[in-house]
């Protein structure tokens, strides 16, 4: 997205860069601000492949979206914290900045406040997000833009030392694509923090997932356009995720109770190893079917959707706290029953909703199993029957399935 965003290209004779560091706030900030927004929009519009588009160090104020339709550019800023475009008087597109190309960078810039999701990108290959912030600078609230950074119907996307905060959905969201790489980038104060949805081959490592509804999310929705499997997550941090749910009523995210660590929904082939997850106050990983979630609904799905896990593999995590204080009226009392008013639920929680039509003499074919090992302890909340039949038995979890590849894509191998 060579076409310059410079200090002397910009306007001509007029010198941007030192005008477009002003404020809103006055008459001559607010014609800085608008001569930007038109200089930058023209840019995108007109770019073509090659062109990087420089936006200088300076806090500018957009009342309208920005979109890209051509491959192979690049928007560069001066930094995350030095370039900083806010939509806080958005009126007009719902996105931050939204996207339709292939080979696209955008680096070291913060996008704050936008109307609707901050950073979308449709259906493009090779993707690479890095040293991006979108943020929504008033707190946690419904109101906020839905996805922070939001790459979906994508391929060969790679996201790294990003910072997502206070989206009413996700923060950092990866939806219907294929080979993903989330890496050291920090989602806090959102419904989920990151979250990779029927989204094939993912890595997810190195990342700070705090102060959420729920940490990181691994989901399988009905009705889209391809079902998801084979993501791992490895090397995180997930600490203290119990932010009350904000998400809009209905949305699959407003039903992720408060103080959720790792959920894993109706996905398969998932590994969940060498973490630390910490402090999430209804479980650090919690396992669960379509079936047990608020956002089932008469409308029904499509057919061939699997809403069960499958093949979900948690091994060489560092557990400490969590349980203690679950969200829901269902949870405490499940809590109070099986482990007492002092006690915690265990570090896996699972709904107990199985594929009764694979069962073997009352087992999972061993390729399908939940397995658990290094002696965590599990419990089977017997969702199906509304927890009246809960069972602490770790024995049929005590399996290996084999492990996961790692993600391949263009991006690592050039660094």
């Amino acid at each position: 997205m060579h076409k310059a965003l410079g200090a002397l290209a910009l306007c001509g004779s007029v010198c941007l860069l030192t005008s477009c560091g002003k404020t809103a706030d006055t008459p001559a900030g607010a014609s800085a601000d608008a001569t930007f927004q038109q200089h930058l929009q023209e840019q995108l519009l007109d770019a073509k492949p090659g062109d990087v588009i420089t936006i200088p160090a300076g806090h500018y104020h957009l009342n309208s979206g920005l979109t890209l339709r051509a491959n192979g550019v690049t928007v560069r800023g001066a930094g995350m914290d030095q370039t900083v475009l806010s939509f806080k008087g958005q009126v007009t597109g719902p996105e931050g900045m939204l996207v339709y190309a292939s080979d696209f960078t955008i680096e070291g810039l913060t996008i704050e406040d936008s109307k609707g999701d901050g950073l979308k990108i449709n259906d493009g290959d090779h993707i690479t997000i890095r040293k991006v912030k979108v943020q929504w600078t008033g707190g946690s609230k419904v109101s906020n833009g839905a996805y922070g950074i939001y790459p979906v119907k994508t391929k060969n996307v790679l996201i790294e030392d990003c910072v997502a905060i206070a989206a009413s959905d996700a923060g950092i969201y990866v939806g219907q694509s294929h080979d993903v790489v989330v890496r050291r980038s920090r989602a806090e104060q959102n419904v989920a923090g990151i979250e990779i949805e029927n989204t094939v081959n993912a890595d997810v490592y190195d990342n700070v997932a705090t102060n959420n509804t729920g940490g990181i999310l691994v989901f399988n929705m009905p009705n889209l356009s391809q079902a998801g499997y084979a993501t791992r997550v490895f090397h995180n941090k997930v600490d203290k995720n119990n932010l009350g749910n904000f998400a809009a009523r209905g949305t699959a995210v407003a039903s992720v109770p408060a103080g959720s660590g790792v959920v894993i929904n109706s996905n398969s082939k998932v590994e969940i190893f060498d973490n630390d997850i910490t402090d999430n106050q209804t479980a650090n990983v919690i396992i669960s079917s379509y079936h047990s979630t608020g956002y089932y609904t008469e409308k029904g799905v499509a057919a061939g959707y699997d809403p069960y896990p499958k093949a979900i593999f948690v091994y060489g995590n560092r557990f400490k706290g969590g349980g203690d204080s679950p969200d829901g009226l269902d949870l405490k009392a499940l809590k109070l029953a099986m482990y007492g008013l002092t006690g915690h639920l265990p570090d896996v929680l699972w709904d107990g909703y199985v594929d009764t039509r694979l069962l073997v003499n009352g087992k999972l074919p061993a390729e399908a199993r939940i397995c658990i090992q290094d002696g965590v302890d599990v419990l089977n909340a017997d969702g199906p029957h509304k927890y009246q039949n809960p069972n602490k038995d770790t024995a049929p979890y005590r399996c290996q399935l084999a492990k996961l590849p790692p993600v391949t894509i263009p991006q690592l191998s050039a660094t």
